[in-house]
């Protein structure tokens, strides 16, 4: 393949970009677009050994929402999150025809190994493989978009946003206290 933009300076640019949540610029655009084309995504040929069941898709979710939606929504698809679009390449919606029509191999690949400037990161040795194959299958299922709102972390941050502007002044954002139980 050739290309006008050489692969280590294309890093070397995303590095020095840093992971910042505005519109990406033409180089950007460029560096990863040759990086998506540049990169292969290996599992062509794996096959799902989890059943295609309802209830697969449902424990898949259960893992989807604990280490996704931060960035993919809970529905997969960007729903509230705020910066989806202004990543270089932007967070990508699963539910598009791009996505879905990788082989089953292909998404728990992407899973296991992430890819990489992107911002997807790799999951190996974080998540079992049959935790990815379930991810898979909740993928092939997602609801329907906006269907399952915000993620609480940005639904929260919106209404604090509010509470600090209302009618026009500044007021002092609510403060409180967080029960995380993992």
């Amino acid at each position: 393949m050739k290309s006008s933009i050489p692969i280590s300076a294309t890093i070397i640019a995303l590095t020095f970009a840093g992971c910042k949540a505005s519109e990406p610029g033409k180089m950007e655009r460029s560096a990863a677009t040759e990086i998506k084309h540049v990169v292969t995504v290996g599992g062509k040929d794996w096959k799902n050994p989890v059943p295609d069941t309802p209830e697969a898709a449902k424990e898949g979710g259960e893992h989807f929402q604990h280490h996704c939606q931060i960035c993919h929504g809970l529905d997969g698809q960007n729903t509230g999150v705020p910066f989806a679009a202004k990543m270089a390449p932007p967070v990508a919606d699963l539910s598009t025809k791009d996505v879905q029509d990788y082989a089953d191999g292909q998404l728990k690949w992407i899973i296991e190994n992430g890819i990489g400037p992107s911002g997807m990161p790799g999951w190996k040795g974080i998540l079992e493989d049959d935790e990815m194959w379930k991810i898979v299958r909740f993928i092939r299922h997602l609801p329907p978009k906006g269907s399952l709102g915000p993620p609480a972390v940005y639904k929260e941050g919106a209404e604090e946003h509010e509470h600090t502007h209302e009618h026009g002044k500044e007021t002092t954002p609510h403060t409180h206290k967080h029960n995380h139980t993992h």
